[in-house]
């Protein structure tokens, strides 16, 4: 068989060493004779492994100790909701950055809970670019600043936090989270659905602020609300266990391997090999400016629609899957988040050379 390497963008690849202890544990998981999956989510063994998950993502992530750790459901999408239940409690307004798909999502769905502003602050003009950054001037005058980090369907990654003076700054992180090193502290909220870098779909990771707990409006549903979580230890009903233990599993993973810090040396290392690439050639386009190329998701076109699809389809034979772009804006769009190796980028230029030279 071809060895797979898997560009998904989500839910996308767990690193294999993970997935083989998971298998190694499945029918008897901490000497229990019976898996993860079966064990009371109440019982001591469940909760010393969430415990241990925290410890090793505080760790992991260098979270300080005045923010909680909150393991939810309802992925992203549900944050969407869930901020302004929580955060938009003072001056009944928040200020929503846009660049990009679900940015723009995202403040659609703030909309219905809250006065929201948006401010466009992608350029579009050939080359995408994150033009402005400092909201200092503004910020004050609202609950919460809101933003992207990563725009997984267009590939712009912002990699300055935004200057929001003393407000609440909250990021989705959903696509870039465990990538490389961040100052927690400078944010108000953090949020991330796991199915990118820290394990399957069905569990969203939430990092918040003590203060900003326990100010949720009154109509907050107990399942959204931050101050019921934490209380509950994110378990007002059953949690999706499987994954969370999985997601316990890849903090370990990466402690063992060097930690954020060696996690971000090797995603640039893949992105730099894979965007120098881009650039020596004319047969491939990217259209995203270079200090906004994502280090999690490339996207490329060859700007026809044709060959566009005679890529994805042999490249899918050859072994490199889920190369396809997303539906909104069409191309090619490699995912090379943490546990994609550096031999599957080195695989798809091998093939993206021998495909130009067979098509140019």
């Amino acid at each position: 068989m071809t060895q797979i390497f898997n560009f998904s963008a989500g839910p996308a690849m767990i690193p294999t060493a993970v997935l083989e202890q998971a298998q190694a544990e499945l029918l008897n998981w901490q000497e229990q004779g019976t898996s993860v999956m079966e064990i009371s989510h109440r019982g001591k063994y469940f909760m010393d492994m969430i415990t241990q998950c925290e410890k090793d993502l505080r760790q992991l992530f260098h979270i300080p100790d005045n923010y909680k750790v909150l393991f939810l459901q309802g992925g992203a999408r549900g944050q969407f909701a869930a901020v302004p239940m929580n955060l938009a409690n003072n001056k009944g307004k928040a200020l929503y950055l846009v660049n990009g798909h679900w940015s723009s999502v995202a403040a659609k769905e703030a909309a219905s809970f809250t006065q929201v502003d948006e401010i466009n602050i992608l350029n579009s003009d050939r080359m995408l670019r994150v033009d402005r950054l400092d909201f200092s001037d503004i910020a004050e005058q609202y609950d919460y600043v809101h933003y992207c980090t990563n725009e997984t369907i267009s590939g712009v990654e912002i990699f300055d936090v935004p200057n929001v003076g003393n407000a609440v700054l909250v990021a989705d992180m959903s696509s870039d989270i465990l990538s490389r090193h961040i100052d927690i502290s400078k944010f108000g909220v953090i949020y991330a659905g796991a199915q990118k870098n820290m394990g399957p779909s069905g569990i969203t990771l939430v990092i918040v602020r003590d203060d900003l707990i326990g100010n949720a409006r009154q109509e907050t549903p107990s399942i959204w609300n931050y101050a019921v979580q934490a209380k509950s230890d994110s378990m007002i009903n059953t949690p999706p266990t499987f994954a969370w233990y999985l997601c316990g599993l890849v903090f370990k993973h990466l402690l063992t391997h060097g930690g954020l810090e060696a996690a971000e040396q090797r995603n640039r290392a893949k992105a730099e090999l894979l965007y120098n690439y881009l650039n020596s050639n004319t047969f491939y386009h990217n259209y995203v400016a270079e200090e906004n190329r994502s280090i999690m998701n490339v996207t490329f076109t060859t700007d026809n629609h044709e060959l566009n699809a005679k890529f994805v389809a042999e490249a899918t034979k050859a072994g490199l899957q889920a190369l396809k772009g997303h539906k909104v804006l069409g191309g090619m769009r490699a995912s090379i988040y943490n546990a994609m190796p550096i031999e599957g980028v080195q695989a798809l230029i091998a093939f993206m050379q021998k495909f130009a030279q067979e098509n140019a």
